[in-house]
C-alpha cells in the first residue's frame, strides 16, 4: 500500500495521450476545425492550401497543450518533493532512512520536532517527560492551536529506548478507515506474563497525516496510509475548471455551426440542387468555416494571461498569485461567497476585553485597576490595614482574586519553552491562551503545567502549586470545561476568601490550605442553569455578544474531603461502565459537582478580525453577493464572529439549529425557516448532515433564500458538499475562500477558489485558483479585476466572431454572383494574414479596455450586479453582431462590385482592403478607452498591410492600387460600412446611456 496517493493532474500530457486529446477536442472549435482540416485530404473537397487549415489548428493546439504540459510538470515536481521526504524507520538493525513513499502499515517511524506526520499513526512514545506531545493540526482541521496527544503506556515493561518496542508482543486493532477527524476506536493488545492486556485507543492517541509534531520527538506505529488516511479521505481530487464564458462561447460556436450549415444549404438550394450538390454543400461548409473562428481560443487564452499578469502586478493587492489563468472572467460573475472563519475573517488572535462580576465591570482601559487589586490580594504584607479594608461581606480585591485565580487554574494551557528561550502558551483553544496571557498581564503567571500539577507565580514572585485531581475537557456536547485542584504549597488557598467575609490573602501566609476546589467555565446557555441564582448574567452576556465578544461564565465550588471522595468513588465506577460511558461519567459530574456553583464572573474575549473585514463584507453584500460562513468552530464562536464582522445585520433574528438527529425534527426546523427570509441561519455539522441525508433539496431551497448562513462544526467534506449543492441547485457562480488545509476540498469544489497565505500554512493557497494575503483583497479582485476580465473577454469574443462572420458573408455574396459556385474569394496568405497580421494586434488591444474607472468600480459595488446577468455576452448581443456582420459584409462586397465594375479583375484587392480598414475602424469605434497600445497597433497594422502589397504581388496590382480613384472609393466603402453603426451607437448612448455613465458624470 502506498503511503500517499496524490491527486492526479487533470491532464497528463506524456502519460495519458487519449485523455489529453479528449480535453482539447471536447471544445467545439477544435473539433470542427480538425474535421475541416481532414476534409482537405479528399480531392473533391480540397480548397486552397493544406497549411491554410492545418497551420492555425496546429498553432492553437501547440499553445494550449504546451501551457498545460508546463502546469503538469510543476505539479509533478511538487508531488515528487513531497514523496521524497525522508523519515527514520525503526528496524532490528536500528533506525534506517525511509522515503515517505515507502512507508507501510505496521512500520514504526520516528517523527522529529517540526516534521510533518507522513501517515496515520498511533503515538507509542515521545521524548517529553510527561509522555505526551503537542501537534499542530493547521493543515488538517484549519486550527492553528496546538493539541495534546498521549503516548501509550507499557506498565509491565521497562522501555529504556525505542529499540525495546520491537520486543513487545501484541497487535493493534484499528477501525475501518473513515473521514471523521474527531473520532477513532481501536485497541492495543499486549502479551504479558500474566496474560493479554488490552488498552483502548482513542483520537487523543492518534497522529493524523499532515499534522506536525510541535514538541519533542515522537515514535509512531503506522495504521493507515495512502487513500485510507483521514487527510486524503477529506480531500477531493481536483478537476479541470472551465469558466462560464468558455461554456457560453462553446454554445455560440454550435449556433455558428448551424448558421454555416444553413448558409451552405441555402447556396445549394438557390442553385436548384444541380449536379453533385452534396459535394458543393460540403465545399461551401469549408468555404464558410471562418464563421467559426479558431483564433478565438488563442485570443482568449492570451487575454487571460494579460489579466492574470495585471492581477499579480497590482500594487494594491501585493503578493497575489494567479495559479489558474483560465478562469479570471469568473471573478466578475460570482453570486455566492463561501468563506472559512478562523484565519480568513479573523486573525486567530484572541484578547480578553471585558471582565464582569455583577456589581463590578472592567474594560480594556481599566486593567491597571485589576493589577493593583491582584497585587493587594496576594500580598503577604497586609497587616491590620488589610483587615480593616475587608470589613465588607465581599471585598473588591478578594472577588477579583477569586476570578483571576479561577481563570489561571481552569484551562488546558501548557507553557512551552521555544528554541529562542522564550515561553509561549499552547492549548487547543485560542481563547484559553488569551485568558492565561491576561492573568499573566495582571500579575498571576502560569509557569508550569503537566498532567498532575499546575504552578503559578504571584506578583511578588512566589510560587503557588496545585495538584490536579481531575479535569473535565470541553466538548461540543457539554459546552464547558472544569477542573478539581488542591493546593499543595505556596501562599493562600484556591478558595481562601471565605463566603462570609474572607478577603484576598486571608488564608495562611505560609503553607498550603489543602482546600479542594472545583472550577468550571463554559457557555452562558449551560452555565446559567448550574450557577446560583442571579439577576445580571443573561443581560450582560447579551451585551457582550452584541459587541462580538466570546463569553465565558466562571464558577466555583468548594469540596470537603468527604465530598471529593464520594465523587471520586462514583466517577471511578462510571469510567469502567460498558454502556454509554460518557453519559454516565457526565451524570456523576452533574449530580455531585454541578449543583449551586458560586458565580465568580463573566469574561469577554475578542477574536480580532482581519483588516477591513467589515468594510469588505459590506461592499460584497452591496455588490449582490450572498455570503456563507463554513467553519469547523463552535456555534457560539462562529455566531460571535458573524456578529462582530457584520455578516449578521444589527438586531437581525438568528435561527440556531443544533444537535438535530431526527429527520422529522430537521424537517420541522426547515418549515419554521420558510417564511423567515430576513433571518440568519446558524447550523452545526450534525444537524447539517441530517438535513443533507434526508432533506437535501428542502434544506438548500430554504437556505439560499436567507440573507446569511453560518454552518458550524463542518468537516472538510461537508464544506465541499455544501459548495457542490449550491452550484447544482442555483446554477450560479460560487467562490470559496479559506486559508487552511481543511478548506482545500471546498476551494476545489467552487467555481473559483481563493486561498489566503497565513498562519495556517500554504496548503489552501497552493490548491486555490487565486492566492491572496488577506481577505480584504477579495474586493478588488472581484469588483475591479473581475469586471475588467469579463467585460474585455466578452467584447473580444464578439469581435473575433464578427471578424469571421463578415468575411463569410462576403464569400457568400461573391459565390452568389458567380452562379453559386463554391469558389474561394480569398486564398493562401490573405486568408491566414486576415486573422493574424492584419487584424490581430488591434483586436487584441480590447484586452486593455475599461468601461469605468477604478474608483467608480470600487465606490459603487452595485455595478457588479449587472455583470452576473451576463448581458455583455448573450444571445441578444450575439445576434446583434450577426446582423452587423451581414450588413457590413454585404455593403463592402456590393459597393466594391458597384463602384469598381470596370476593374472587376481587382475585386480581391478592392474588397480585402475595404475589409481590413473597416475592421480597424470598428476597433477604434467600439473601444471605450483609447490607450497607447491600441493606437500603436492600429498604425503599425496599417503600415504592415500597405507594405504587404509590395510582397503579395499576385493579390495586389500596385499600378491600380496607387491611383487616386482606388483610394477614394475604398474610403467611401469603408465609411458606408462602418459610419451608420457609429451614428447608431451615439444615439443609443445619448438616449439610453449605461448606468455607469451617470456615476462618472
Amino acid at each position: 500500500m502506498l503511503l500517499r496517493e496524490l491527486p492526479e493532474p487533470s491532464i497528463s500530457v506524456l502519460g495519458d495521450p487519449p485523455k489529453m486529446l479528449y480535453e482539447q477536442f471536447k471544445f467545439f472549435f477544435n473539433l470542427y476545425f480538425l474535421l475541416v482540416a481532414l476534409s482537405q485530404f479528399i480531392p473533391a473537397l480540397k480548397i486552397g492550401y493544406l497549411f491554410t487549415y492545418f497551420g492555425p489548428l496546429s498553432f492553437v493546439l501547440t499553445l494550449t497543450i504546451g501551457k498545460e504540459a508546463y502546469d503538469d510538470w510543476k505539479r509533478y515536481k511538487r508531488d515528487q518533493e513531497a514523496n521524497a521526504q525522508v523519515y527514520q524507520k525503526l528496524t532490528h538493525n536500528g533506525f534506517e532512512a525511509c522515503p515517505s513513499s515507502n512507508i507501510r502499515v505496521g512500520d514504526m517511524i520516528l517523527i522529529e520536532k517540526n516534521q510533518r506526520v507522513p501517515a496515520d499513526c498511533v503515538l507509542l512514545r515521545t521524548t517529553e517527560s510527561s509522555g505526551a506531545c503537542f501537534i499542530r493540526t493547521d493543515q488538517l482541521d484549519g486550527e492553528t492551536d496546538w493539541k495534546m496527544r498521549f503516548g501509550r503506556r507499557f506498565p509491565r515493561l521497562k522501555l529504556h529506548n525505542d529499540q525495546g518496542l520491537l520486543h513487545i508482543k501484541g497487535f493493534v486493532y484499528a477501525e475501518k478507515p473513515h473521514k471523521d477527524l474527531y473520532s477513532f476506536v481501536g485497541n492495543m493488545s499486549q502479551d504479558t506474563s500474566s496474560g493479554e492486556q488490552v488498552e483502548p485507543l482513542a483520537v487523543d492517541n492518534m497522529l493524523w497525516t499532515n499534522t506536525v509534531i510541535a514538541s519533542g520527538n515522537a515514535m509512531g506505529f503506522v495504521v493507515y496510509t495512502g487513500r485510507d488516511t483521514r487527510a486524503v479521505m477529506n480531500t477531493n481530487f481536483p478537476r479541470t475548471k472551465v469558466g462560464l464564458l468558455d461554456m457560453e462561447i462553446n454554445r455560440l460556436a454550435k449556433i455558428l455551426a448551424v448558421v454555416t450549415l444553413i448558409l451552405s444549404i441555402t447556396m445549394v438550394a438557390l442553385n436548384g440542387f444541380r449536379g453533385l450538390w452534396y459535394i458543393y454543400m460540403f465545399r461551401f461548409l469549408i468555404l464558410f468555416s471562418s464563421i467559426i473562428p479558431i483564433s478565438l481560443r488563442v485570443n482568449l487564452d492570451m487575454g487571460k494571461t494579460v489579466y492574470s499578469t495585471q492581477i499579480m502586478k497590482d500594487e494594491n493587492i501585493p503578493d497575489t498569485i494567479v495559479r489558474t489563468s483560465s478562469i479570471p472572467e469568473e471573478l466578475g460573475r460570482i453570486e455566492y461567497l463561501l468563506s472559512d472563519k478562523t484565519g480568513t475573517l479573523t486573525r486567530n488572535e484572541m484578547e480578553l476585553k471585558r471582565l464582569h462580576m455583577g456589581t463590578m465591570a472592567y474594560g480594556a482601559d481599566s486593567m491597571d485597576d485589576i493589577r493593583e487589586h491582584v497585587e493587594h490580594a496576594f500580598s503577604t504584607r497586609q497587616g491590620h490595614e488589610g483587615a480593616f479594608r475587608m470589613k465588607r461581606t465581599r471585598d473588591i480585591s478578594a472577588r477579583i482574586r477569586d476570578i483571576v485565580l479561577a481563570l489561571a487554574l481552569c484551562h488546558n494551557v501548557t507553557p512551552v519553552m521555544d528554541d529562542d528561550g522564550s515561553v509561549s502558551y499552547q492549548a487547543s483553544s485560542p481563547d484559553e491562551v488569551a485568558i492565561v496571557k491576561w492573568t499573566e498581564s495582571v500579575g498571576l503567571t502560569l509557569v508550569h503545567r503537566d498532567i498532575k500539577s499546575i504552578r503559578l507565580r504571584t506578583p511578588e514572585g512566589r510560587t503557588i502549586e496545585y495538584e490536579i485531581l481531575e479535569t473535565f475537557p470541553f466538548t461540543s456536547e457539554t459546552k464547558r470545561m472544569g477542573i478539581i485542584v488542591r493546593e499543595v504549597g505556596g501562599h493562600g488557598g484556591a478558595g481562601s476568601s471565605t463566603g462570609g467575609g474572607g478577603g484576598g490573602g486571608s488564608g495562611s501566609s505560609g503553607g498550603a490550605s489543602n482546600e479542594i476546589c472545583f472550577f468550571e467555565k463554559g457557555a452562558d446557555t449551560v452555565m446559567a442553569k448550574i450557577v446560583q441564582y442571579n439577576d445580571w448574567l443573561e443581560e450582560e452576556c447579551g451585551n457582550m455578544a452584541r459587541e462580538g465578544l466570546r463569553t465565558l461564565v466562571i464558577a466555583r465550588k468548594r469540596l470537603s474531603e468527604e465530598g471529593y471522595r464520594e465523587f471520586q468513588r462514583r466517577y471511578a465506577e462510571a469510567k469502567i461502565s460498558v454502556n454509554d460511558r460518557n453519559a454516565v461519567m457526565q451524570q456523576a459530574v452533574t449530580d455531585i459537582l454541578e449543583q449551586d456553583l458560586e458565580l465568580l464572573g463573566l469574561t469577554g474575549v475578542e477574536d480580532k478580525l482581519q483588516d477591513d473585514v467589515k468594510t469588505t463584507l459590506e461592499l460584497l453584500r452591496n455588490a449582490g453577493l450572498r455570503i456563507w460562513m463554513l467553519t469547523g468552530d463552535k456555534i457560539e464562536t462562529a455566531t460571535c464572529i458573524a456578529v462582530s464582522s457584520k455578516l449578521f445585520a444589527r438586531n437581525q433574528p438568528i435561527q440556531t439549529v443544533a444537535k438535530v438527529e431526527d429527520p422529522m425534527q430537521a424537517l420541522d426546523e426547515l418549515d419554521a425557516l420558510r417564511g423567515k427570509t430576513d433571518s440568519a441561519l446558524v447550523i452545526d455539522g450534525q444537524s447539517l448532515q441530517t438535513c443533507l441525508d434526508h432533506h437535501r433539496s428542502e434544506f438548500i431551497s430554504v437556505a439560499v433564500r436567507l440573507s446569511a448562513v453560518v454552518c458550524c462544526r463542518c468537516s472538510p467534506t461537508q464544506k465541499a458538499e455544501i459548495t457542490q449543492l449550491i452550484k447544482r441547485h442555483t446554477g450560479r457562480r460560487t467562490c470559496a475562500i479559506g486559508d487552511g488545509g481543511n478548506d482545500v476540498s471546498m476551494i476545489q469544489a467552487a467555481h473559483v477558489g481563493v486561498g489566503i497565505v497565513g498562519k495556517e500554512g500554504k496548503q489552501a493557497s497552493l490548491a486555490a485558483d487565486f492566492s491572496v494575503t488577506q481577505f480584504s483583497h477579495l474586493t478588488r479582485l472581484l469588483l475591479w479585476h473581475g469586471r475588467n476580465s469579463y467585460k474585455r473577454s466578452a467584447k473580444l469574443s464578439q469581435f473575433v466572431i464578427h471578424r469571421g462572420l463578415i468575411i463569410s458573408v462576403m464569400q457568400a455574396v461573391f459565390s452568389a454572383i458567380f452562379y453559386f459556385a463554391p469558389i474561394a474569394l480569398y486564398q493562401g496568405m490573405l486568408l491566414v494574414g486576415y486573422a493574424t497580421v492584419f487584424t490581430m494586434a488591434p483586436v487584441f488591444s480590447l484586452v486593455l479596455d475599461k468601461d469605468v474607472s477604478e474608483d467608480t468600480a470600487l465606490l459603487y459595488p452595485e455595478l457588479y450586479k449587472e455583470l452576473r446577468k451576463g448581458r455583455s455576452l448573450s444571445y441578444k448581443t450575439f445576434f446583434t453582431w450577426l446582423c452587423i456582420s451581414i450588413y457590413q459584409g454585404g455593403a463592402i462586397m456590393m459597393l466594391a462590385i458597384w463602384l469598381f465594375e470596370d476593374e472587376f479583375v481587382n475585386i480581391v484587392s478592392i474588397s480585402f482592403t475595404s475589409l481590413i480598414f473597416n475592421e480597424l475602424l470598428m476597433v477604434a469605434l467600439e473601444i471605450n478607452t483609447w490607450h497607447p497600445y491600441m493606437i500603436y497597433s492600429e498604425v503599425i497594422t496599417v503600415a504592415l498591410y500597405i507594405a504587404s502589397m509590395w510582397v503579395l504581388k499576385t493579390d495586389f496590382d500596385l499600378s491600380f492600387i496607387l491611383t487616386y480613384t482606388f483610394v477614394w472609393k475604398v474610403a467611401v466603402i469603408t465609411a458606408v460600412s462602418s459610419m451608420p453603426l457609429y451614428i447608431y451607437k451615439c444615439l443609443k448612448w445619448r438616449l439610453s446611456p449605461p448606468s455607469y455613465t451617470k456615476l462618472e458624470g
